[in-house]
């Protein structure tokens, strides 16, 4: 898998997000890119820790709460049940770190063409948002779009550049109702991104929004 270490990860999740994700109050599209950029990134990586930390000495400080008296035996009798062990997470692949892999199912993309090269892999679409993977040639920009909600976007490949600034392997570009801008794939490698929206975009060109139905995005 490409070594984000190798990189300067310089667009991190932001705390609040962080704190949410601890917690398990995300949705599923938002936890997947926060799990799969935290497992690229040393820094977002001790922040969860320290949140987790957190979150266990408060629970310690809670009082106990009644159970039943067969508890202990029900627990017990489920450690044996082999059905019950948990299935390990699925290992990192490529460029794919294992929270995608499972997205994945363990399978390769599915990828689906959207016009001038670019393609998407569709993850995961309901009413909580979606999630995909984005393939952009070299070169080539994302057309031009601003935001219902929430955008994460994880870079595994390549990097990009917008308004903002620069997003390469492992950076993090957290987009809102504020930004409208114009991804463009730096030259190179083919710019491959993990991206999750609670909310359609907004596009500015009228061919986008006629088809956006069709590609769902």
């Amino acid at each position: 898998m490409t070594n984000a270490a190798a990189h300067d990860v310089t667009h991190h999740v932001p705390e609040p997000m962080l704190a949410d994700y601890a917690a398990g109050r995300l949705g599923y599209s938002f936890s997947v890119a926060v799990a799969a950029h935290v497992s690229l990134c040393d820094e977002c990586r001790a922040r969860l820790a320290a949140h987790e930390a957190a979150g266990g000495a408060v629970l310690e400080t809670l009082p106990p709460a009644p159970v039943s008296g067969d508890l202990m035996a029900r627990v017990m009798a489920r450690l044996d049940d082999p059905a019950a062990a948990p299935p390990a997470p699925p290992a990192p692949s490529g460029i794919f770190p294992g929270a995608v892999m499972a997205a994945l199912k363990g399978q390769p993309p599915r990828w689906r063409k959207l016009g001038m090269g670019i393609r998407q892999s569709i993850l995961h679409a309901g009413g909580d948002g979606s999630l995909r993977l984005l393939y952009i040639p070299p070169g080539r920009a994302v057309p031009d779009h601003g935001h219902g909600g929430q955008e994460l976007t994880l870079v595994l490949q390549g990097a990009f550049h917008d308004e903002t600034g620069r997003f390469g392997v492992g950076d993090i570009e957290v987009a809102d109702e504020s930004l409208e801008h114009t991804p463009i794939a730096e030259e190179g490698e083919p710019c491959i991104c993990l991206a999750a929206t609670d909310a359609p975009l907004r596009f500015s060109s009228l061919i986008p929004r006629v088809l956006q139905p069709i590609f769902r995005i």
